[in-house]
C-alpha cells in the first residue's frame, strides 16, 4: 500500500480516514470547530456527502445508509448532538448493518458556542463505545478503528473530538482507500422497529454490547500505559496528554486512554497501583475522575485543575510541580478592546440600526453573525438561546406580555440557515397558535457564521453543484402565515416602513430581509439578482460634515471619527457601499464616491 506522509488539521485527517475506511455516506451539518469534516469529505468523490438542515436530519440519514448496508459517518459540534440526541439514543438500541461514526466537536473555552458541555456523558447515557483522539494521526488511525468495531460489535461509534484537535495541524501517514463492499439489504423489523415489544429486547443486547466492549478497551492500542516517574501518574484523553507530556515530559507516569468508554478497568487498576500520587487531567467534566473515584483511588482532580475552560501547560505545571510560568506585565489600559462586529457592508447592519430605535420592544435573537446585533451601538437583540429558539422564544414571552396587558411587542430575529435548521418548527407554532410576533428572517444567501457553507435556500448542494432552492417566502406562506414582506435590510426607509406596518397588526406576520453576506462567493443568480451590490464606495464631504457622529451608530467598520477635527471618515479597503451610513447622515454629507 502507497503510504503519504501530510500535514493535515483533525478534521482533515477524519475525513481521509472516513476516505481510507470505505466510507459510502456522509451527512453534517455546520458548526464550528466541526465544519472543516464534511468540507474535505466532499473533495472524495467515493463519498456522498451532504449538508443536512439540521443534525437529528444528518444523524438520520447515516441510520438510513447504515440500514441499507453502506459505511456513514455525521459530523457536528457539541450542542448539535443535542438536536440529534432523540435518534442517537435509539440507534445505540438497533445497532448498525453498515458501520456508522457519529463525531461531537466540543469546546471547552466556549470559542464560539453559547455553552461548554462535555459530550463525553452522552456515550454513558446513550451507551455508545467512544474514541478520543489527541492529534491529527490519531484522528485517522482512530476512524479506521471505530468503523471496525463498529462493525463487530454492532454499535454506532461516538467519536469526540475538541476544537485544538480539530483545528490543530500534524503530520499524518495516509493509505489507500480500501473499498467496503456495501452489504445487501435484509429486511429485519425486530432490529430496526423500535416499539416497545422490540426495544426490550435491544435493551438487555446492548447490555451484552457492552460488556464484550469493556473487554475491547482492555485491549485496545488506544489505551496505553507508559513509566517513567512513578511519583507522579497522569491519567488523560485527548490533548490533555500533550499538555502533560510538553510540561511534564519524562517526569512522570502516563496513562493516555483514547477509547473511553466503557473505560479498561483492569488497565487503570493497575496504573493507579503502580505510581504514588494520581493526576487526572480532562477538560470539562471529572469524566474520568469520578471513575477513578469510584474503582476507590484518590486522586487530584477538579478540586484543583479548573472545572470549566481549557487545560494549558501552565496550568499543568502549576497544580503538579507548583511553578508559575513568568508573565509579561503590559498596561492594559493602553490596550484598545477589539470586539467582534458585523463586516463592512454586513446586510444586517441597517435592520439592526431601525430596529434597535424602537421603544416598548423585545427582540429575541438566535445563533448565527446576527447575533452581533446584542452589542453597541444596536443594542437590538434581548435573548439569544439555541438554533431555532429564537422564534419559539418570541412567540412564549409574547403570549405572556399580551395577557399582562404591558403593550410590550416582540420582534423575532434569525438567519436563512437557522430558518431551515429548526426555525421552520418554531414558525408552525406562531402559525398554528395565532402569535401576533413579528418574525424575521435574515437571509444572506449562505451559512455565513461557519464559513459559508450552502444551505437549501442557496441554491447548490454540498458539492456546489446546482440543486433546488427552497424559496422561503413561498415555504413561509404555505405554513400559513399571511402578512409576509421580502425587503432590501439596507433600504433604512422601507425597513422602518414595514417594522411599523407588522408591529401595528394583531396576527403573525414574517419580514425576509434579503441581500446577500458581504463576503459571498455569488453564484451566477446572486450576480443577476444583486447586479449592484458592493459596486460602489462612499465617502464623507469634509466640508458638509457637522461632526455629529451619528454615522457612527451604524457600527460600520469602515467609518471612524477623527477627535482632534471632529470629522468622520469612511476607509475606501473596506467601504462596500451599502449606503447605509449615508442615509443616517442629517447633512447629506455621505455621498457615493464619483457620483455625478
Amino acid at each position: 500500500m502507497e503510504t503519504l506522509k501530510r500535514l493535515l488539521t483533525g478534521n482533515e485527517a477524519v475525513a481521509r480516514g472516513a476516505f481510507e475506511s470505505g466510507v459510502h455516506f456522509a451527512a453534517a451539518y455546520p458548526g464550528t470547530p466541526s465544519s472543516e469534516i464534511l468540507e474535505n469529505i466532499t473533495k472524495y468523490e467515493e463519498i456522498i456527502s451532504e449538508w443536512a438542515p439540521n443534525e437529528k436530519v444528518a444523524l438520520e440519514s447515516v441510520i438510513g445508509a447504515s440500514i441499507a448496508g453502506g459505511r456513514s459517518l455525521a459530523a457536528m459540534k457539541h450542542v448539535g448532538l443535542n438536536v440529534a440526541a432523540d435518534p442517537l439514543f435509539t440507534f445505540a438500541y438497533t445497532g448498525v448493518t453498515g458501520g456508522a461514526v457519529i463525531i461531537t466537536a466540543d469546546e471547552p473555552g466556549q470559542h464560539s458556542a453559547q455553552n461548554e458541555q462535555d459530550n463525553r456523558n452522552y456515550a454513558k447515557a446513550a451507551k455508545l463505545p467512544m474514541f478520543e483522539p489527541a492529534d491529527s494521526q490519531e484522528c485517522l488511525d482512530m476512524i479506521k478503528e471505530a468503523y471496525r468495531v463498529s462493525e463487530e460489535y454492532d454499535c454506532p461509534v461516538l467519536f469526540r473530538m475538541t476544537t485544538r484537535v480539530c483545528h490543530s495541524k500534524s503530520l499524518v501517514m495516509c493509505g489507500e482507500r480500501k473499498e467496503r463492499e456495501i452489504v445487501p439489504y435484509e429486511r429485519k423489523a425486530e432490529k430496526y422497529v423500535c416499539v416497545p415489544a422490540i426495544a426490550r429486547k435491544l435493551r438487555v443486547r446492548l447490555e451484552e454490547k457492552l460488556t464484550a466492549l469493556e473487554e475491547y478497551s482492555e485491549k485496545s492500542p488506544f489505551n496505553v500505559a507508559e513509566y517513567n516517574n512513578r511519583d507522579i501518574g497522569i491519567i488523560s484523553s485527548g490533548s490533555c496528554f500533550f499538555y502533560a507530556k510538553e510540561a511534564l515530559g519524562d517526569n512522570a507516569s502516563y496513562l493516555k486512554l483514547g477509547f473511553t468508554n466503557p473505560l479498561p478497568t483492569d488497565k487503570i487498576k493497575e496504573f493507579c497501583n503502580n505510581v504514588k500520587k494520581i493526576y487526572i487531567l480532562e477538560e470539562n467534566d471529572p469524566y474520568i475522575e469520578e471513575y477513578i473515584r469510584i474503582l476507590g483511588y484518590d486522586c487530584v482532580g477538579k478540586d484543583r485543575f479548573p472545572k470549566y475552560g481549557e487545560m494549558t501547560t501552565d496550568i499543568v505545571r502549576d497544580v503538579i510541580l507548583n511553578e508559575q510560568t513568568e508573565e509579561i506585565e503590559y498596561n492594559c489600559s493602553r490596550v484598545v478592546d477589539r470586539p467582534p462586529t458585523l463586516c463592512a457592508g454586513c446586510p444586517h447592519r441597517g435592520f439592526f440600526y431601525e430596529l434597535g430605535k424602537r421603544k416598548n420592544v423585545m427582540i429575541s435573537g438566535d445563533i448565527g453573525c446576527y447575533t452581533l446585533g446584542f452589542a453597541k451601538p444596536f443594542n437590538a437583540i434581548d435573548s439569544c438561546v439555541c438554533m431555532g429558539a429564537g422564534f419559539s422564544i418570541g412567540h412564549g414571552a409574547q403570549k405572556v406580555f399580551d395577557k399582562a396587558g404591558h403593550g410590550v411587542r416582540v420582534v423575532s430575529v434569525l438567519g436563512d440557515s437557522t430558518f431551515f435548521h429548526t426555525g421552520i418548527n418554531s414558525l408552525i407554532t406562531i402559525a398554528y397558535n395565532r402569535s401576533n410576533t413579528v418574525s424575521v428572517i435574515l437571509d444572506n444567501r449562505i451559512t455565513a457564521m461557519t464559513g459559508h457553507q450552502e444551505n437549501p435556500g442557496s441554491g447548490k448542494d454540498a458539492k456546489g453543484e446546482d440543486t433546488n432552492a427552497i424559496d422561503i417566502c413561498q415555504l413561509v406562506k404555505a405554513i400559513g402565515i399571511k402578512n409576509v414582506k421580502v425587503i432590501n435590510p439596507n433600504d433604512l426607509k422601507e425597513v422602518s416602513d414595514v417594522l411599523d406596518e407588522f408591529l401595528a397588526l394583531d396576527e403573525p406576520s414574517v419580514i425576509i430581509t434579503r441581500w446577500p453576506c458581504a463576503l459571498k462567493k455569488f453564484s451566477e443568480d446572486d450576480k443577476y439578482e444583486f447586479a449592484e451590490a458592493f459596486k460602489d464606495k462612499y465617502q464623507v464631504l469634509p466640508e458638509k460634515c457637522i461632526g455629529c457622529k451619528l454615522c457612527m451608530k451604524c457600527g460600520c467598520p469602515a467609518l471612524s471619527f477623527d477627535v482632534d477635527n471632529k470629522k468622520a471618515s469612511i476607509d475606501q479597503i473596506q467601504c462596500l457601499g451599502c449606503d447605509v451610513c449615508a442615509q443616517v447622515c442629517p447633512k447629506k454629507a455621505i455621498e457615493r464616491k464619483n457620483a455625478k
